[in-house]
């Protein structure tokens, strides 16, 4: 097999809220995560805030030109009835 094609694997601390959760092997020592199966509404039944501020003004801002307005419709164009 050819060497140096592979990564290196480093056991790797997974930390949440500053805190680690759990150990992992990866190709980063650590990483850092939003959401995690303990802390996920589906596995707990909890509901938990996840900081997603400026998501949806980014959204806004990238489409506010009109993107998605109805207007003029190419003439000649086929419509389903």
């Amino acid at each position: 097999m050819k060497k140096g094609t592979h990564p290196t694997m480093h056991p790797c601390k997974v930390y949440y809220n500053g805190e680690v959760v759990m150990e992992v092997g990866a190709t980063v020592p650590e990483m850092h995560v939003d959401v995690w199966s303990g802390s996920h509404p589906f596995f707990t039944g909890k509901q938990s805030f996840v900081d997603a501020t400026g998501r949806l003004e980014r959204f806004q801002n990238r489409f506010k030109s009109g993107y998605f307005a109805k207007g003029d419709t190419k003439k000649g164009k086929k419509t389903r009835k």
